[in-house]
């Protein structure tokens, strides 16, 4: 007996909708490897891509740079990341007035994690915006920006329930978000019960999951301790004894991610969202598992074999 699987579609590619973060550029050489990253993704037409900075701004120019060669030599839509951390109102406000002369019509607001790391505690800067329902709003103060924020599947580490945590996203909507994108997760069912959760509380942004393709499995299990994200024993042991093996680590992230996406695509999911690490190779690897190719999609590439 044969079943029908989303996932197989010969049109798979035209259905879903990626979009791409990039981690902040620290050095000249990280910034010519992050704008390689871009330019290697940008032909599967994303429709965004977002560069976060450091605490307080701390890659804050060669962050701007990079989003200005985004708008300026390529025909993709740059969101520009932004957080209350050890900024004030003031400070965070000229960013904004800056990356709008850009041209800059997207933001991806968010709190912000304390610059001693995930997991310590978060005090508001005096001045400053209080939370990430504050920074939304100020944003709306100025236009009608197109704004993303986040959200979590698992509870924020720091909310005492997911009561809290659904009540600050509702405030970041009725401040004005588009849409929210979720802290990585590996365990699907945990995604949908929590949309499950936000629709009960009346919220309908779309809610784009968020995905980590696994460039270094020790970083991400330390990285995931701190955020509270669950990391199951299946997963510990699609990675086991791969730590002095790159090229294996490389594929087998590939295929899990893929593994993951076309899990939710048999749900119902079209939109995702990837925290490539500035690793283009796994991301590019990722799309095409799920039908997503360069310059057009995977039924375009398809009619085209079968006319040749």
């Amino acid at each position: 007996m044969s079943f029908f699987r989303q996932s197989r579609r010969p049109d798979l590619g035209t259905n879903i909708r990626v979009s791409f973060e990039f981690f902040p550029p620290k050095t000249e050489v990280m910034e010519e490897r992050l704008w390689e990253t871009v330019t290697r993704l940008a032909p599967l037409n994303p429709e965004f891509v977002s560069v976060t900075y450091g605490a307080g701004g701390s890659t804050r120019e060669r962050t701007a740079r990079t989003i200005k060669r985004i708008l300026t030599e390529t025909d993709v839509n740059a969101a520009a990341h932004l957080t209350c951390v050890d900024a004030t109102k003031e400070e965070v406000d000229t960013v904004v007035r800056e990356f709008a002369a850009m041209g800059v019509k997207r933001f991806v607001a968010l709190r912000g994690d304390p610059a001693s790391g995930v997991g310590a505690h978060y005090k508001p800067t005096p001045g400053g915006y209080e939370n990430g329902a504050d920074l939304v709003a100020g944003l709306k103060a100025f236009a009608d920006f197109d704004i993303s924020v986040s959200a979590y599947p698992e509870k924020h580490p720091e909310s005492p329930d997911f009561a809290t945590d659904i009540d600050m996203l509702k405030r970041k909507v009725d401040n004005g978000a588009t849409r929210a994108i979720t802290q990585f997760f590996f365990e699907n069912d945990l995604y949908e019960r929590y949309v499950e959760k936000v629709r009960r509380a009346g919220i309908y942004i779309p809610i784009l999951p968020g995905i980590l393709p696994i460039h270094n499995f020790t970083q991400v299990t330390n990285f995931c301790s701190k955020a509270g994200t669950h990391i199951p024993g299946w997963l510990t042991e699609r990675f086991d004894g791969l730590e002095n093996d790159p090229q294996t680590h490389a594929l087998v992230a590939s295929a899990v991610a893929a593994e993951q996406v076309l899990d939710l695509v048999e749900r119902g999911i079209q939109d995702f969202h990837f925290y490539t690490m500035n690793r283009a190779d796994l991301a590019f690897a990722i799309c095409h598992l799920i039908g997503i190719r360069p310059g057009g999609t995977a039924l375009e590439a398809n009619l085209a074999g079968a006319a040749a």
